[in-house]
């Protein structure tokens, strides 16, 4: 049960300047449907940007969605155990509560296993959405320069590439830049 929760959960990378001149990056990204994807397309990303700024410094983190999907989705998790184990059992939670058993509760009696997994299912397709944030955003240096949630889509390489390019020209030292006499 653990490792599907740990299914839905996300890389962020992060950046921030540190006195040394080191810049970090930060790219967190939402785990889900599209998990080997955008594993891939992070890893294809940082290994062009060692390659091509040696100077960066990129960290991984989870991407978490709001608190209250979480808590949907713990609640999700531990109801569809409770579930599960009432219909393995054959115990009527509704005679309890002097109720008449609705026909689903009588065929998931007749039917333990396709009730079981029927339950686990659709309870574990509820919790990804739940869990999915579809997020991909890249900080520099605590800056946020790319957010997918905004966008609706990944950068390109060349798109990180000229952010990145642009940063870089922007934090240039002052006395580093050439003297111009007018």
């Amino acid at each position: 049960m653990r490792s599907l929760m740990m299914t839905f959960l996300s890389l962020y990378c992060a950046a921030s300047d540190d006195n040394s001149g080191i810049k970090k990056m930060k790219m967190q990204f939402a785990t889900g449907p599209l998990l080997k994807f955008q594993i891939w397309v992070f890893e294809e990303y940082m290994q062009v940007l060692y390659q091509r700024y040696p100077d960066i410094r990129i960290e991984g983190e989870n991407y978490l969605p709001l608190p209250l999907y979480r808590h949907v989705a713990s609640f999700l998790s531990m109801f569809k155990l409770a579930l599960i184990g009432l219909i393995i059992i054959g115990k009527d939670p509704f005679a309890l509560c002097g109720m008449q058993a609705p026909g689903i509760w009588v065929w998931g009696q007749e039917n333990k296993i396709y009730a079981c997994m029927m339950v686990f299912f659709f309870s574990n397709m509820i919790e990804n959405q739940c869990m999915s944030t579809g997020a991909f955003e890249i900080t520099l240096n605590d800056v946020p320069v790319w957010s997918k949630l905004e966008s609706g889509h990944l950068p390109s390489m060349q798109q990180l590439v000229q952010i990145l390019e642009n940063e870089m020209k922007m934090n240039v030292p002052m006395d580093t830049l050439p003297h111009h006499r007018s």
